[in-house]
């Protein structure tokens, strides 16, 4: 199940999330899981490919890129400015 709404693919470059859930269902994603994508995890979403594809995001003070398709497994909250 893919969640509707504001993914880890939807954040724009710069804009900050927090993990709100996470589908499991994919392997892949729970690989995703064990490097620090879990609910409550803040990431930033850094840069993209060409195309938007992979996307890079900044989690702990280090760079992980995923494809947009495990990018929509993971539902966030974005955080805003005034936040940091």
């Amino acid at each position: 199940m893919k969640f509707n709404g504001n993914t880890l693919a939807s954040l724009k470059r710069g804009q900050k999330g927090v993990i709100q859930a996470v589908d499991p269902v994919d392997p892949q994603v729970q690989r995703l899981m064990v490097l620090g994508l879990v609910e409550g995890a803040e990431v930033e979403h850094a840069s993209s490919a060409i195309g938007g594809d992979p996307m890079e995001f900044r989690l702990f003070g280090s760079g992980i890129s995923l494809r947009q398709e495990h990018a929509r497994f993971f539902q966030v909250a974005p955080v805003s400015a005034a936040g940091d």
